[in-house]
């Protein structure tokens, strides 16, 4: 399962000023996230989770993903090992990590993930972005030299600003750091002691 069920609506976002930095804490339903954790881990039935589609880039309304006492629950999520903050600075009295019983940390060289980004940019503009109903599709038509352009331009503005206030530090949080190298094969395994 994915957090990104829990980002906030993109008219919610765009009422707030936030879309351009989706994927960024404060996009996230955080208050609905641990929500769902607790409702999980103390054995609820039933327990929904909204739908994010990738396509629309937007939450699915009404979609709901229904897991009912899982024997495992595998979060995966950006944000999911941040000690978390309210807008008065004071921490949270519940973090989503103390839900967890094991954590994983995928990590790599910033180098090697914006890389990464820019080739998958370059791939669904030659296929998701293609679809007329594609959030994305304005991306479509796009040259290589303008689409790599505008992969970086993101990056620079969003996805490398995220890493390094947002994801990065979450890094010594983790049970289990996996170091990727550029060719994504892990090069590297860190355990923490139990």
């Amino acid at each position: 399962m994915t957090t990104d069920g829990f980002l906030l609506p993109n008219s919610a976002l765009e009422a707030r000023g936030l879309l351009g930095r989706k994927g960024f804490p404060e996009s996230y339903d955080r208050r609905a996230l641990v929500r769902f954790l607790a409702d999980v881990k103390s054995g609820r039935e039933e327990v929904a989770a909204p739908v994010y589609d990738h396509q629309s880039y937007d939450i699915v309304p009404g979609a709901r993903q229904v897991v009912d006492r899982p024997d495992v629950l595998v979060l995966e999520g950006l944000n999911v090992l941040q000690a978390g903050g309210r807008p008065d600075g004071t921490a949270p009295p519940v973090f989503l990590s103390d839900f967890f019983d094991f954590s994983v940390y995928v990590d790599a060289a910033e180098a090697d993930i914006q890389r990464w980004y820019v080739e998958r940019f370059l791939a669904l503009r030659r296929t998701a972005f293609r679809d007329t109903t594609a959030y994305f599709h304005r991306f479509a038509d796009l040259t290589d030299d303008q689409a790599r352009e505008t992969a970086l331009g993101i990056w620079a503005a969003v996805n490398g600003p995220n890493l390094r206030s947002n994801i990065a530090p979450t890094r010594s949080r983790a049970r289990l750091v996996l170091q990727k190298a550029a060719d994504h094969s892990v090069r590297r395994v860190l355990l923490r002691k139990l």
